[in-house]
């Protein structure tokens, strides 16, 4: 396990609330190869934070590079009213380009 993965771990025991931790710790899997072990971080993430967008992206991004192109682009249908109804149109603008993108 590489240091910056130890650092994040032991962040998310000391502060269990914060949403940004285990979206860094599912990019830090995704860095080294472990995409499958990234997807549940990305879904942690997300019951801390139901409008972390980017952790939909990102898990979208993942499920394709595993061939599960099919689910990334449910995943992102289901965001993409998300982002908009957030307000945040930047967001809504990535998530539709990465489903153009897949579809």
């Amino acid at each position: 396990m590489s240091d910056r993965l130890e650092q994040l771990k032991k962040l998310a025991a000391a502060d269990p609330a914060d949403a940004d931790v285990p979206y860094m710790i599912a990019q830090e899997l995704i860095k080294a190869g472990d995409t499958e072990d990234s997807l549940a971080f990305f879904d942690a993430c997300l019951v801390l934070d139901n409008n972390y967008h980017y952790a939909r992206y990102h898990k979208a991004r993942a499920l394709d590079s595993i061939e599960r192109t099919t689910e990334a682009a449910d995943l992102l249908r289901e965001a993409i009213p998300l982002a908009q109804s957030s307000g945040d149109a930047h967001a809504a603008s990535e998530l539709t380009a990465l489903l153009d993108e897949l579809t």
